[in-house]
């Protein structure tokens, strides 16, 4: 039986080996690099596979467009984000959501999956020139309408009803009306971990094409 250490490096490497299949040898030298960062995190606890092989398609969805990327990346203090690709003077943060929700919150899922996407948009967006949700095909993410618009048309009441939701669950350090309003959603990142691709939407045909299909 393995242990699970080798059931994790036995699925990061069976993807890997999916991954790289047709891809050209500085992609396969790349992800080899993100993988021995796995493993290393994995065996202080930090990451789990789900969620690696993700990143890991994330990751080769960079790396072809020209990004030097990294995965579990320090951007500032405790602040860590999922993928971060750059590439010249610009930058990339994927967001890889599986749409866990803990026990804690088994009683209000919804308002702590919304807030917990509103959070990210609010705080990693600010550093990077694009930002991206990641999701798989079966989690619906649901994006607050105001980051679908510029800066300059987000109302107060807009700002102030996304602060309050943070504010729920997140006050350590709390998300400020300014991170709010200077955030940006490039695009909802598809991650079909199945089919091994990634399809890219922007929010508003996400939003109008998945999310309000459900009610």
């Amino acid at each position: 039986m393995l242990g699970k250490e080798d059931e994790f490096l036995r699925d990061v490497d069976t993807f890997i080996e999916k991954l790289t299949k047709d891809a050209n040898s500085y992609v396969k030298e790349e992800l080899l690099k993100l993988r021995f960062k796995l493993m290393d995190l994995h065996e202080r606890s930090l990451v789990k596979i789900n969620h690696s092989v993700m990143e890991l398609l994330c990751a080769k969805f960079l790396i072809q467009q020209g990004y030097t990327v990294d995965i579990e990346h320090v951007i500032e203090g405790s602040l860590i984000c999922d993928v971060y690709g750059i590439k010249g003077e610009g930058s990339y943060i994927i967001e890889a959501e599986t749409g866990f929700v803990p026990p804690n919150h088994a009683l209000d899922p919804d308002t702590y999956c919304k807030a917990r996407i509103t959070s990210k948009i609010s705080r990693y967006s600010n550093y990077a020139t694009k930002f991206s949700i990641g999701t798989p095909p079966y989690y619906i993410v649901e994006v607050p309408g105001t980051f679908t618009k510029p800066p300059r048309y987000r109302s107060k009441e807009e700002l102030q009803e996304a602060k309050n939701l943070c504010d729920l669950y997140y006050t350590s350090p709390q998300v400020d009306l300014d991170e709010i309003n200077n955030a940006h959603l490039h695009s909802i990142v598809i991650i079909d971990i199945d089919k091994a691709v990634i399809r890219e939407v922007d929010p508003i045909t996400y939003m109008a094409n998945v999310v309000y299909s459900r009610y």
